[in-house]
Formats: structure tokens, sequence, C-alpha cells
């Protein structure tokens, strides 16, 4: 399939489907969008009529089946990210799923297991978005030794997302349909594992500061599933060590970021204002890195995925087996501060412990 069309069908339409993967896709010569399935059928003919899409399905496992699909987009709540994978490989189809990447991380290897069980089929995670423009001058810098010998990390997401005690419910806060996912949590370990290597140990406290919404499922207030506040300690395989810091219900100072410290040098990369600063241990403070234009990337996830298809090149961002890593960790976080102890990665059993 290295020139020939490539069909696409996509399984739920939000906003990052109709922002980025529809129009993405469609820019793309001998790539066609041939149907759609919603979470009601209205929606996905809206979706349709939108984007010219020929056929609205009633239900993904229809769309999965259809032998005029090639390729399966899973634009869905994680809560259908491993079942229609599974249906999509054992139709023959290439997949391309939505972060994050599954409910939990029995479920991310499973998918993992079927990808390698079907060698001619693409398997891809749509990657964090975040750390995409610096990400090849950062790992430039850290293999020029700016760094030196890793130390410290430290990860922070802050936000007011969820600071509101009147903000409605969302599916993010459902178990039923995010599992273990909890706020940035996966995205911001996922960025992290480009330029550290996994840690091995985690201790975790996760809290509920808002602990009951309204719920527009129920239409009424209930209990909330995932936590708003996430603090998290880590080791790393290298030797260093790690802070985490996440928050949904910060009135101010929003920001999101991670520093790097080493033996050498510091490097911070403001993922909100894709900034980059730096230092050696005798400059006398931070300075702004500019990321030159030839190191610059940006989001290309459907070429990505249509080129790896097509056999003209690998999937990197992201491949199942970094999937597995990320929902590993937060599932390791979940089941620390479930039982306040520390938990070994990767992960030797899967359970399903309730936060």
């Amino acid at each position: 399939m290295s020139s020939g069309e490539v069909r696409i069908g996509i399984v739920g339409a939000g906003q990052i489907t109709r922002t980025r993967h529809l129009p993405g896709f469609q820019s793309i010569p001998g790539v066609k969008v041939v149907g759609v399935c919603n979470h009601h059928r209205e929606s996905a003919r809206r979706v349709a009529r939108d984007f010219n899409i020929p056929k609205v399905y009633g239900s993904w496992e229809d769309l999965v089946t259809d032998p005029d699909v090639d390729a399966v987009v899973i634009g869905a709540w994680p809560y259908l990210h491993c079942p229609v994978t599974l249906a999509a490989f054992d139709a023959g189809k290439h997949v391309l799923t939505e972060a994050r990447m599954a409910m939990n991380a029995r479920e991310a290897q499973r998918m993992h297991d079927r990808a390698k069980e079907s060698p001619g089929l693409t398997a891809m995670v749509v990657p964090s978005p975040y750390g995409l423009t610096g990400d090849a001058y950062l790992r430039s810098l850290i293999a020029s030794g700016f760094l030196g010998r890793l130390r410290e990390v430290h990860v922070h997401g802050l936000n007011d997302q969820l600071a509101d005690r009147e903000t409605p419910m969302s599916w993010r806060q459902m178990t039923r349909y995010s599992g273990f996912n909890m706020l940035a949590l996966g995205i911001l370990y996922e960025t992290v594992l480009r330029w550290v290597a996994p840690a091995n140990r985690v201790l975790a406290y996760a809290s509920k500061i808002i602990p009951v919404r309204f719920d527009p499922e129920l239409g009424k207030r209930a209990r909330v599933g995932t936590p708003d506040s996430v603090q998290v300690l880590t080791t790393q395989e290298d030797g260093s060590c790690g802070v985490y810091r996440l928050s949904g219900v910060i009135w101010q100072d929003n920001a999101m970021g991670i520093a790097l410290y080493g033996s050498e040098g510091t490097l911070i990369y403001d993922l909100l204002r894709d900034e980059i600063r730096g230092a050696q241990r005798r400059d006398a403070e931070l300075r702004i890195l500019p990321i030159p234009e030839e190191l610059r990337d940006g989001w290309r996830v459907e070429a990505d995925f249509i080129e790896a298809i097509r056999g003209q090149r690998l999937v990197t961002r992201t491949d199942f087996a970094t999937g597995v890593r990320y929902m590993q960790f937060t599932e390791a976080v979940a089941r620390s501060s479930r039982h306040q102890i520390p938990v070994s990665l990767p992960l030797q059993e899967f359970s399903n412990p309730s936060l």
C-alpha cells in the first residue's frame, strides 16, 4: 500500500477528531474518509454532512467489519479503545487510537499483545501534543551533555478547569468512561518519556478536593470518579528521582512544564509557551534557548499514520509499547494512592483498584 488509496473509518468524532484528524486526513492525497460512527447517530450525521463523509454507521461494529474500510481511527472515550482496537485487528484493519490508550494497564497490554500478533498492520496512539515543537532540540541538548547526569525531574500541570465546584462532571471524571486516567498525568508522563528513562517506582497521593459534582447523565449530583489533585514521587531506571504535581483546582498560576536537573546543567520546558530555558553549572541564571528552525517539529499525526500504513516510516509517536508504559504508570499511581504504599514498575500483575 505504498501509494494506494487508504480508506478511513472514524469511531467517535469529538473535538480533536473534528479539528485535527478529519482536516488532516482529508488534506493527504490518496486518503479518503469513507465513514463515521459517533456516540449518537444524529451527531454522526452532522459530522458526515460537515466533512462530506459518505457513510454513517449505526454501530462501531458495523464500521470495523466493513470491507470498504482499511483503517480505523478511534476518537471515542477510553472505554471503547480496547474493544474497538481488538475488533479492528481481527478484521485486518490498521488502528490509530486517541490518547489515553485504554482504561487501565490490562487493556493496554491486551491491545499491545494483539498488535504484535498482527505485524502487517499499523498500531499507533495519538501522541501527547506537548513538547513536539522542541523535542528534537531538547534531545540534541541532552545528547551533547548539556545536563550531564540527570539527577531530578520535576513535572507540573496546574489549571483551574475543575476549580469551580459548580462545573458539571465531565466524562474525564467518570471512571466508567475514563478508567484510571487522571488529569494530565498520562499525557505528561508520555512527554517525559521522550527525554527521561522510565520510572521504576512510584509513591503517590491522589485527592478528590471537590468530591461531588452534578452528573449530566444522571441528572443529579454524584460522587466523582477520578481525582482532581495528584502528587507523585518517582525514581527512574537511570537512578534519578522525580516529582509530579497535578491539579485542576488551582485558580491562578496555571502552568504546565517539565524541568530536568543534571550534574552539569538545567533544562526547563514550558509546555504551554513552547519555550525552553537552560543554564549550565557555571552560568549565573537561566536563559531562553531559542529552538532552531531546522529542529522545529509539530503535529503531523495523520501524515505519520498514513506513512506508516504505506510502509514509508515506522511508528515512533506513539507506538503501543509506549502506551503500555504510561498506562502502567497511571495504574501504579492509582494503586499507590489507594494503598499508600510504593509501587514498582513495570507492573508484574494487573488489577482494577478503585479510587
